[in-house]
């Protein structure tokens, strides 16, 4: 850690990094805990202080650039759970103080200049010995004021077709296939 800072300074920066490299690839950098053999694996967190004045510290996570091929990967898997279930992934903003809003979430494809854009994809895993996970996507309750919409729209194409929306119920191989109901509330 860095000392901490006097009364008109700001504490220390903490860099770590591996070198460059010329002819070959970079260092890498590990941040692990131990294994446990009766116990629980050790957390790793990483958090930004509390400040008092201006917006509060960032927290960014960026894979590596690449100028001759695809960019690097990022991912974020839970632990499996080899006997039971495997954990969760959970991704939300922080609930909004006394004058203010929640953040916002954005789930976003980078633009494209010579081909297309990437997709995003929000699929649950198959099942072999039970039903399959459930997509839910729902707008939370109010108190005043309308509901909150919830928008669904395809592509815009200036030259071509645009996109379609398709939503369609799933098969059952064996007996019937799924319903599809649109209908508003009492």
């Amino acid at each position: 850690r860095s000392a901490n800072a006097g009364t008109k300074g700001v504490s220390g920066v903490l860099i770590f990094s591996s070198g460059s490299a010329s002819s070959g690839n970079s260092g890498q950098v590990w941040m692990g805990t131990g294994a446990a053999t009766s116990g629980r694996g050790g957390a790793v967190a990483i958090t930004v202080g509390s400040g008092t004045s201006g917006v509060g510290g960032e927290v960014r996570v960026m894979a590596g650039r690449s100028t001759i091929n695809t960019g690097g990967l990022l991912s974020l898997v839970s632990g499996e759970g080899t006997a039971t279930t495997s954990g969760a992934v959970v991704i939300r903003s922080t609930n909004g103080g006394t004058a203010g809003l929640s953040g916002s979430l954005f789930f976003s494809t980078g633009t494209s200049k010579d081909s297309n854009s990437g997709s995003v994809y929000i699929v649950t895993g198959a099942a072999t010995a039970g039903r399959a996970g459930e997509v839910v996507a729902s707008v939370g309750s109010g108190t005043s004021g309308a509901g909150g919409d919830m928008f669904m729209n395809a592509g815009r194409s200036t030259s071509n077709t645009g996109g379609a929306v398709s939503v369609s119920s799933g098969e059952g191989t064996a007996t019937t296939s799924g319903a599809v109901v649109i209908r508003s509330l009492n």
